[in-house]
């Protein structure tokens, strides 16, 4: 407990000294359009073709629960109730998932690999704040690519329903357009995109941390990248609960 306790107060001195003293805004606005291609832009396709076929299962999944009640249910509601699981759960929560192995562990390497080579000792040399310099890009990157991930995320996985629909006609074209049109509660939408800006936080941080105290060798940078990998996935479960309860209940 006294570890963990330790793990904690040394990533919030880690996030104090990323905060404190940045560089000049020429040099971030460089770092930021570069990390929002490495964390963000690379992202796109995977998260567009796993979204799709998210939105298909979800839909049959509605559809068979259903269609297969005691009481009749409108098929309008299959596109409905896809539309909301998306949105509030699927897409932010899996989708940032999924983002922490791909993106966590490439900050973390990456971080981790400077570390060894020595390259952060030589801007602490130079009198740059390191932790600034490497990480508040990436952070600014996140917060502000994550949404728009989300947002393709959501938009893939009702185009996956509508498709899956068309192939099975297990429900009808206009019935899903129908259920996409019911609206949703204003603090739904609060909910999801509060909690993607948190979880991008995180998935930008926790690696970060991860990499920049890396001590040894290559071995060790890998090590490294798998913690990093599963405690961003752990904190963000926990953070998953934490937010749900706060902003929804």
């Amino acid at each position: 407990m006294l570890k963990l306790l330790g793990y904690i107060g040394a990533y919030f001195l880690f996030l104090k000294k990323v905060f404190k003293k940045p560089q000049g805004a020429k040099v971030f606005r460089k770092l930021i359009m570069r990390e929002i291609y490495d964390l963000g832009m690379s992202s796109v396709g995977l998260v567009a073709f796993i979204s799709l076929f998210m939105g298909a299962v979800t839909a049959i999944q509605m559809a068979q629960n259903f269609q297969g009640a005691d009481i009749p249910v409108p098929d309008y509601y299959i596109s409905y109730a896809t539309k909301v699981v998306l949105i509030l759960e699927f897409s932010p929560t899996i989708i940032s998932l999924i983002l922490a192995g791909k993106v966590g562990s490439y900050i973390a390497s990456s971080i981790g690999t400077m570390r060894v080579t020595e390259q952060i000792d030589a801007l602490d040399v130079m009198g740059i704040n390191s932790p600034s310099f490497l990480v508040m890009p990436k952070i600014i990157a996140s917060v502000l690519f994550n949404p728009i991930l989300i947002m393709i995320s959501i938009a893939m996985g009702l185009v996956g329903g509508y498709l899956i629909g068309e192939v099975t006609q297990m429900w009808s074209k206009s019935d899903y357009i129908i259920g996409l049109q019911i609206p949703m509660a204003t603090r739904l939408f609060v909910y999801t995109f509060v909690k993607t800006v948190c979880f991008a936080f995180v998935i930008a941080t926790v690696p970060a941390y991860y990499g920049y105290h890396v001590k040894g060798g290559s071995l060790e940078v890998g090590r490294s990248s798998t913690s990093a990998v599963v405690w961003t996935s752990v904190i963000l479960i926990i953070l998953n609960l934490v937010l749900t309860q706060t902003i929804l209940s």
